[in-house]
């Protein structure tokens, strides 16, 4: 399982150049934590140098640790640590574009003649004037994916804000630049990558329109050429030829699972790639079938291994989704349970709620400060922060905080922990095949997870009232959602938006 760290709001200790936000010293001293929760791999969201337009996504050195972070000494202790502990450690790299303040793009828009001109993708106006395409940006209403320099008279490409110029993946000397990026981090040992807007990286190279049918929606979400495939390829080559089985996660924004599954290649592109549709399934038994049943058919057949993810620092957390501690619950079972490898974000296993964010406290461009609040530590009134944080606390931050879910068994914070040791201890539930059961009554999920030697039988109950499940003869709960009868022979009877483990 791997857990994702949103640095600025992870845990504020050690040195840092900024009041109330988290740095790389606070991840090193809470990796007990982690250990203790069963976790086997981290993710740390961009702690790079950036002017933060993008809260580190607009990069303006990549191999360098922005100093509201700390240094580079604090992220080798931090890789040091981890790594002591068992503990993998993944970074993000943005391929896409850069910060433009980078000394890339400082010097790309000097001038046409200027070196690094062509790792930016600039385009004369179109013949009527104004943008060259009807592409448009991530962030803001309807707004162009192009920004005219005034200084030389051309267009920038920016699939999201205009401070987040995109670089040119289709000319050499840039593709090089990123591959050395790449190599700075594998040097020092980092055990793998989570790769932004990577599906972004081959464009078509006549910037063609938009069909109808796509015009307003984000460029981002659709751009999907062939081109990214051989460039893909050449990654996995670099990543591969270093020992330990280092790794590439895509975030592969497209909303179609079909289309998500050639990020694999054959076996020669991404290790792993993103599948977002099920971050936006409704909570009902019908529509989380169907994506498991995608899954198998364009992952799970080609031999791709899945991911499961329900929430990250773009999205709201799934205890606001779902409306209920009950389905938060629950939904731990489809995140652990499912055959894929997980990622959790920090703070879902606190069962935690988006901020309340008043007008005047809002930063994010995209309107995502809610899952991004700090993460609260214990119950005092600055829940373990020396200084106020830079978003507000989330909803009960005096019970929902580390210390008291840690001292109470109950806690969804603990039914996360048992899930992972029995996520761990599970041939079945780590790396088994995946068989949904049909006799599963109306509004329930059930499936099995079996390898030769070991069985499991997972089932979620999407509906508000009880629910009969017969998996047949001989199952004890190993895990509850509630956790009632764990340990005892499994009575036939689901409560009302309970799951479970069962286990012979």
């Amino acid at each position: 399982m791997v857990y994702q760290i949103y640095p600025r709001s992870f845990a504020a200790e050690g040195v840092g150049g900024e009041a109330g936000v988290g740095t790389l010293e606070g991840v090193r001293r809470h990796l007990d934590h982690l250990v203790w929760l069963g976790v086997d791999a981290l993710w740390l969201s961009p702690f790079f140098r950036s002017p933060m337009a993008d809260f580190g996504y607009d990069v303006s050195d990549h191999c360098d640790v922005d100093p509201i972070f700390g240094t580079l000494a604090d992220f080798d202790r931090l890789l040091a640590d981890a790594h002591d502990r068992g503990l993998r450690v993944l970074i993000d790299w943005v391929a896409n574009h850069t910060s433009d303040r980078h000394p890339w793009f400082v010097d790309s828009r000097s001038s046409r003649q200027s070196a690094h001109r062509r790792w930016y993708l600039w385009r004369d106006p179109s013949p009527g004037g104004g943008p060259p395409n009807n592409w448009r940006a991530a962030f803001g209403q309807d707004v162009p994916a192009w920004t005219l320099d005034p200084a030389t008279g051309q267009y920038y490409l920016h699939l999201f804000l205009p401070e987040q110029p995109d670089v040119d993946w289709s000319h050499r000397p840039l593709v090089e630049a990123m591959h050395d990026v790449l190599r700075f981090w594998l040097d020092r040992g980092v055990d793998g990558f989570r790769a932004d807007a990577i599906h972004a990286i081959g464009k078509d190279p006549a910037l063609a329109d938009e069909p109808e049918t796509l015009v307003g929606q984000p460029r981002s979400s659709t751009n999907d050429h062939p081109s990214t495939h051989e460039l893909l390829r050449e990654v996995r080559t670099l990543v591969d030829s270093y020992p330990d089985q280092r790794v590439m996660v895509g975030e592969v924004y497209l909303l179609e699972t079909a289309k998500v599954a050639p990020y694999y290649g054959e076996g020669d592109e991404l290790h792993l790639a993103f599948n977002f549709p099920p971050l936006y399934t409704p909570w009902e038994a019908t529509a989380w079938r169907t994506r498991l049943e995608e899954v198998e058919r364009h992952f799970v057949e080609v031999d791709a291994w899945p991911t499961w993810v329900l929430g990250n620092h773009d999205n709201p957390r799934p205890r606001t989704r779902y409306d209920s501690e009950a389905r938060a619950r629950a939904a731990a079972f489809l995140l652990l349970g499912l055959q894929g490898t997980p990622f959790l974000y920090a703070g879902d296993e606190l069962g935690l709620e988006d901020a309340v964010i008043a007008p005047e406290q809002a930063v994010d461009p995209g309107g995502r400060d809610g899952c991004r609040a700090p993460i609260p530590w214990d119950a005092s009134p600055d829940h373990g922060w020396a200084r106020p944080p830079w978003l507000p606390w989330p909803p009960q931050a005096e019970t929902r905080n580390v210390e008291v879910q840690r001292r109470d068994a109950g806690s969804i914070l603990h039914l996360y922990r048992r899930l992972l040791a029995a996520r761990r201890a599970s041939p079945a539930l780590s790396l088994g095949g995946s068989t949904i059961l049909d006799h599963a009554p109306e509004g329930v999920l059930a499936w099995a997870r079996d390898t030769p030697q070991d069985q499991r039988v997972v089932a979620v109950n999407f509906t508000g009232a009880a629910r009969a499940l017969s998996p047949g003869e001989g199952w004890a709960v190993e895990v509850s959602s509630d956790g009632h009868g764990e340990g005892e022979p499994w009575t036939g009877q689901l409560g009302a938006d309970q799951a479970v483990v069962l286990r012979p």
